[in-house]
Formats: C-alpha cells, sequence, structure tokens
C-alpha cells in the first residue's frame, strides 16, 4: 500500500487516495448506482480537482440524473485545459446539449467531435446523433465561438438555480439578460413571463405569452405557462383549452416532459400529472426539485400520503432548498 502513512499501537490507518475513490465511483456507476457513483467520484475530485479523467467520469454521472448544465460546465472545463487530449468531451457535451434541447449547438459539437476524431470512441454514436438532429441542410459556421457559448450555459444554469428554489426576483433579473444577449433562446422568454406572473404582474405575462404563442403556434411552454396563468386567475374555461392542448402531447425530451407533469400537477388535474410523472427516468431528473416537490403533491392528493412523504424527503435530502421548505400540500392547509 502507498498510503501507510504511520502505525498506531496495532492500527495500521488507510487513507485512500483519489483513485481508490474514482474506482469505487466507476463500480457503482456500472451497477447504475448514480448517487453512490457521484459521491465517490466527488470523494476523488476532492483529492485530486484538476484531474481531467475524474471531471469526464463525473460529468456522465451528472448526465445521467438530468444535471445536463453542470456535465456541461465540467467537460468546458476539461476541454479549455487540456483541449484535443480529451476529444470526447465534445460529443459528451453534443449529447447534454441534446437532452437540453439546444439543438443547434449540439449539431456543431458533435461536428467537431467527428472532424478532431475520426476513429473515437463514440464516432458511430455522434453520426446517428446527427442524423437524428437533422441539421444537414444548415451552413456550417466555423466562426463560431466557445466563449459565448459557455456563457450561455453559465446564464443557464443560474437561471434554472434560481426558478427551482422559486426564487423569482432573481430569475427575473438573469432572464433579462438573456434575452438581451441571446434573443434566439426562446426558453428564456418563458421562464420570463412565468416569473413575472408569480411576482404578481400577471396581466403582463399572460399578454406576453399570448403574444409569443401567436406568433409561434407550437410553443409547448406557452401551452403550460398559459395552463397555469388561467387556472391560477380562476379562468377554468381558457384554462381548459390549454390543458386539452396538453393531454394529446408527449414530447421525447425529459425536460419537457416534467413541464407537463408539473404543470398538471400546479393546476390539481393530479391524475393526468401522475401518468405523465410515471413516464418520467427519475435518473435523468434528480437534479431538479420540481420533480420531488410536485410528484410527492400528486402522491398527496391521490391517497399515497406514506409514498407522498418518502418521495419528499428523498427530495430534502437531494436539495437543501426543500428541506427548508414545507410540502405543497402543507402550504395549502
Amino acid at each position: 500500500m502507498q498510503n501507510l502513512n504511520q502505525i498506531e499501537g496495532n492500527i495500521i490507518p488507510f487513507i485512500p487516495e483519489g483513485d481508490f475513490y474514482f474506482k469505487k465511483g466507476v463500480e457503482a456507476y456500472q451497477k447504475q448506482k448514480f448517487d453512490l457513483s457521484l459521491k465517490w467520484l466527488q470523494k476523488a475530485l476532492s483529492e485530486k480537482p484538476e484531474n481531467p479523467l475524474y471531471q469526464c467520469q463525473t460529468s456522465i454521472v451528472y448526465t445521467e440524473i438530468g444535471s445536463y448544465h453542470i456535465a456541461n460546465q465540467m467537460l468546458t472545463k476539461v476541454l479549455s485545459k487540456y483541449g484535443d487530449e480529451y476529444i470526447d468531451c465534445y460529443y459528451l457535451i453534443a449529447n447534454n446539449y441534446a437532452h437540453l434541447g439546444l439543438l443547434q449547438d449540439a449539431t456543431k459539437y458533435a461536428q467537431l467531435y467527428l472532424e478532431k476524431g475520426d476513429n473515437g470512441e463514440f464516432h458511430q454514436e455522434a453520426e446517428e446523433l446527427l442524423e437524428l438532429l437533422d441539421f444537414s441542410d444548415e451552413e456550417d459556421d466555423e466562426d463560431w465561438i466557445f466563449e459565448e457559448e459557455d456563457d450561455l450555459l453559465v446564464y443557464q444554469e443560474t437561471a434554472f438555480y434560481h426558478l427551482e428554489r422559486e426564487e423569482w426576483v432573481e430569475a427575473i433579473a438573469v432572464l433579462e439578460e438573456m434575452i438581451a444577449l441571446y434573443p434566439e433562446f426562446s426558453q428564456a422568454r418563458h421562464e420570463y413571463h412565468y416569473a413575472t406572473f408569480f411576482i404578481g404582474e400577471r396581466e403582463e405575462a399572460i399578454a406576453n405569452e399570448e403574444k409569443y404563442l401567436k406568433e409561434h403556434p407550437d410553443a409547448l411552454f406557452s401551452f403550460t405557462n398559459l395552463a397555469i396563468f388561467y387556472t391560477l386567475k380562476g379562468n377554468k374555461e381558457v384554462s381548459k383549452y390549454y390543458t386539452d392542448m396538453l393531454v394529446n402531447i408527449y414530447p421525447i425530451h425529459e425536460q419537457q416532459k416534467l413541464r407537463i407533469a408539473v404543470t398538471f400537477a400546479q393546476i390539481g388535474l393530479y391524475e393526468k400529472a401522475m401518468d405523465r410523472f410515471k413516464m418520467l427516468r427519475k435518473s435523468k431528473l434528480k437534479g431538479h426539485p420540481s420533480y420531488y416537490r410536485w410528484y410527492s403533491t400528486c402522491q398527496y392528493y391521490l391517497g399515497m400520503e406514506e409514498s407522498a412523504f418518502r418521495l419528499w424527503n428523498e427530495g430534502c435530502k437531494q436539495h437543501s432548498i426543500l428541506s427548508v421548505q414545507s410540502p405543497p400540500w402543507a402550504q395549502s392547509k
């Protein structure tokens, strides 16, 4: 053993180094015990915080639990320091962007991966991803800037952080900057409308969302927002119009699926919400406090109180913000 530092009486202390933790993390990952894997890998990173292999493996675990923003932050950090020594990072980033619905960004990173590594480990996966994204008709833009992509990622992660914690004022400040800097990133507008509604500017939020929907008739987030807005305003007839639209929509991306499930829960359609929550892959959404907040609420109101408290307590262990809040069903009493 390299780490036999001292002998105290008959006790030989064993202080594991990063490689030991890393090995345990990989073993847990292979068994799909992602929470345990993340704990081991974080221990490994605490020993060797700049180890690129540790960072890449940890990012993969974050991808598995749905924390795509955090995963890409880690991968971008590896690329900025080690560049083409870790070209697989390009594919992993592309895959995360695809999950986030940022399809153009996913395409750019997948193409870059194929350009830099003809026989890379993920060559076939990258080609299949490009086929799925179907951006073959777009012109290549070789002058796109990594720094701008990184900035957008930071904004997304910051806005997500505040929105999930229902910190509306803080979220609005970030979203206003995002809209100014990235006008093509439509999700920021929907989140902005959502946050302004909950700080009391209801009429403005509704007017802005309806205007957006008129210009973009297939905007999923407009349907979810307006269903919530009109329900909370007490206009059940208009709310039902948007709810009926959502009933027939089954998105591909996990976060969009979660958005519909949460919407149904927020407006009190707990059976519909429960059906959608059951379709979700929990491992992809553990980074979302809203998953625990509203799934447990559905269980509670459908008579599954024991399961509701169990899921809520699990969420509290995952997210400190929940541990200082009461469950939604307790707040309404």
